[in-house]
């Protein structure tokens, strides 16, 4: 019975300490949806919601109308997830996408820059 007890505490640290070991990550989905031919009745709204699992962003951007979600970058930057839109080449006029971005990032970060646009993070409680 103590040996059984030993063993299981020894199973635990040994997990607790290979968890302590991750190394720093930042994972998206991307969904997004044309809801306009142009990008001139674009609403500015940005919502947040936190959870368990990282933060989801929602918002609507001006991008190419042949957009792919192979064209949207996310990248980490100190305490700041950067992503980067291709933005409607020179000459030619963008649509209006709805767009849904889930983050997970390890560790903690506290600001998200969208393209020039930089939000600092404030979970709710």
């Amino acid at each position: 019975m103590i040996r059984m007890k030993f063993m299981s505490s020894i199973v635990v640290v040994v997990f607790l300490l290979a968890a302590c070991d991750r190394k720093p990550f930042v994972e998206h989905k991307l969904k997004f949806e044309k809801i306009n031919a142009s990008c001139e009745k674009m609403s500015a709204a940005f919502r947040m919601t936190s959870n368990f699992g990282g933060e989801r962003f929602e918002f609507e951007k001006c991008l190419p109308a042949d957009f792919t979600k192979e064209q949207m970058i996310a990248s980490r930057q100190g305490d700041t997830v950067l992503i980067q839109f291709t933005q409607p080449a020179p000459g030619k006029s963008g649509e209006t996408f709805s767009i849904i971005l889930d983050i997970d990032s390890y560790p903690k970060y506290n600001y998200i820059t969208i393209d020039n646009d930089t939000y600092a993070i404030i979970p709710s409680n």
